[in-house]
């Protein structure tokens, strides 16, 4: 408690000692808890009398709304219009067109300062932010671009946190005698009424999430003056919201701009693309079959360049806010298994002009064959065991290392060489020296051979590594598992009355769906094709179809998907084509 009174006192020094003390009181009990953002990143917020006060963010110190309702004028304040408010609640920072200039001028602030945002005839702070730059850049770009990061503001997760109260209405500061004649004019005709109302709704789940450290998915962009009233200051943000867009955008980093793109491409999905029905979805199909074909033209999705670096936290974050849920079938496997249809983020989605929802909604079921399906590339690997560490670890490998068969050889004829065990009568073969013959040979032959043919050796070695495999799916991260990929397992059942059955497994390991190869499959056989449980395990699931189908699906499987036959188990199976009787 000591730590952290000396700690706001550095960051707040014009906070007196009895502020101080009332602030971070000596007896009163004081709460930490830890929360996460959207982002991941780890926030520490002390909560005082049920509400929170302070949250850091790398050992800096931010005040909360409660706290500077109470002390309305710890921060350098800037006001903006009444209806910026819900933008900068859904997740905009604040841009310098929707920033009211007063009188008296602005605050003097550097870039980085942290200031407090508040409303127009109400001096009680709606939003924590800090200046993207000085006063008089402001002031010199002629009050465009990006004005202040917002972290924090009301109705967000972190003032749910606390008692949810409303804030307060304090008067402002008024210095010029005609400014103070005005305001007491004012106060005669409203009476008691406070300056501000604000609408119930801005109490609805908001997706800044806690704290807002966000991507930016619109900008708060307004223009209007002082005498500007609630109503024509919303109509006046409207309009101004198209003319400067732009500059919003542009005001963006590329990282930033690919996280919103990403995010307005899951929610297009979501809202147009994807239905019920349609679940579970491997969210590799979901990426490539119904995301992709919501980006708009011209722009082109690339999650290694947005802040996220993988698909998987992208949709972990969208988990996080209970949009959806997400399951892990196998490693790197995962499928969209719950979708929240009625989100509020979903429900507000305002689908981008060039697309329309009911198009969408027509071209939904010939998406799947208009996507083209890319097979992932799988490059077997192999791992240091236990047995095998005294021959690799001259090259400075240990245990678990990760090597692939071209570098395994590259080792082996290193050492050989550089141990001189090269046959000097034959070069085609090795000589047998302790480690080879403890690492490659079995006990029977240790005492029989002395030399192997180069061949011999690496296929040894290699059969005693760790087997292991990557695979890299179109537009992810490699993935790397234990054992050989298992192949896609073909085989044909019996059922009642002597009914053969074609069953198909393992396609969910090569990024394909189980839904859609059924679909595909029942199309051109004109069967029966049913997704059943494969029996013995939880979450892997296989493709049932009426009949031997086996020649229909090696032509989809390796001419249309274009996967390597040694990929595919039971293609012999086929039944033989010949004169019917």
């Amino acid at each position: 408690r000591r730590k952290l009174r000396t700690d706001v006192a550095a960051a707040f020094p014009n906070l007196s000692a009895e502020q101080l003390t009332e602030f971070i009181p000596n007896k009163e009990e004081l709460n930490v808890i830890k929360i996460h953002s959207h982002k991941g990143e780890a926030i520490t917020v002390y909560m005082n009398n049920r509400n929170p006060i302070l949250f850091e963010i790398e050992k800096a110190l931010y005040p909360t709304v409660y706290t500077l309702w109470v002390y309305p004028d710890l921060l350098p304040a800037f006001s903006t219009w009444p209806p910026v408010l819900q933008k900068l609640a859904g997740g905009a920072d604040l841009m310098l067109p929707g920033v009211v200039v007063p009188s008296s001028g602005f605050p003097q602030v550097e870039q980085g300062t942290l200031c407090a945002v508040t409303l127009l005839g109400n001096r009680a702070p709606v939003a924590v932010a800090v200046a993207a730059m000085s006063t008089a850049e402001m002031l010199a770009a002629g009050m465009k671009g990006k004005g202040f990061a917002v972290l924090h503001t009301y109705t967000d997760h972190l003032w749910e946190y606390g008692d949810k109260s409303y804030p307060p209405t304090l008067a402002p500061l008024v210095t010029d005698s005609a400014e103070r004649e005005s305001a007491e004019d004012e106060e005669e005709v409203e009476g008691k009424e406070p300056v501000i109302s604000f609408s119930t709704d801005l109490l609805q789940h908001v997706d800044v999430g806690d704290l807002s450290l966000k991507e930016q998915e619109s900008c708060a962009i307004l223009m209007g003056k002082e005498e500007l009233n609630e109503n024509r200051a919303a109509e006046t943000a409207e309009d101004a919201n198209t003319e400067v867009q732009q500059e919003a955008e542009d005001s963006r980093t590329p990282q930033e701009q690919m996280d919103a793109l990403f995010s307005q491409c899951f929610f297009h999905a979501l809202k147009c693309k994807v239905k019920k029905s349609d679940l579970p979805l491997l969210t590799s199909t979901f990426l490539r079959c119904h995301m992709f074909s919501c980006c708009p033209a011209g722009q082109q999705l690339d999650i290694k360049k947005s802040s996220y670096k993988k698909f998987s936290k992208f949709l972990q974050c969208m988990q996080h806010q209970k949009i959806l849920q997400v399951k892990e079938l196998n490693k790197g496997v995962e499928s969209i298994v719950e979708v929240d249809w009625k989100h509020p983020d979903i429900k507000a989605f305002a689908v981008p002009e060039g697309f329309s929802s009911a198009s969408a909604a027509q071209d939904s079921k010939s998406e799947d064959r208009e996507q083209v399906y890319h097979a992932p590339e799988i490059i077997p690997l192999y791992g240091v065991s236990t047995k095998m560490i005294p021959l690799f670890q001259e090259s400075g490998h240990r245990k678990g290392s990760i090597l692939s068969s071209s570098e395994v050889r590259n080792i082996i004829i290193n050492y050989v060489k550089t141990n001189e065990l090269v046959d000097e009568t034959n070069k085609n073969f090795v000589k047998v020296n302790a480690i080879l013959c403890d690492c490659l040979l079995d006990k029977s032959e240790q005492d029989e051979i002395s030399n192997l043919k180069w061949d011999d050796l690496l296929s040894r070695c290699l059969e005693r590594l760790q087997p292991l495999h990557q695979v890299t799916f179109f537009g992810q991260e490699p993935i790397v598992r234990k054992g050989n990929i298992e192949p896609i397992d073909i085989t044909i059942a019996l059922r009642s009355y002597n009914k053969k059955v074609t069953i198909i497994k393992n396609l969910e390991l090569y990024g394909l769906d189980p839904q859609c190869v059924a679909n595909v499959l029942q199309q051109k056989v004109q069967a029966s094709a049913t997704i059943t449980p494969v029996p013995g395990t939880k979450d892997r699931v296989q493709v049932q179809i009426q009949g031997n189908q086996i020649h229909h699906l090696a032509k989809i499987l390796l001419e249309e998907y274009q996967l390597p036959r040694k990929y595919i188990q039971g293609l012999e199976k086929a039944p033989k084509l010949g004169r019917k009787k």
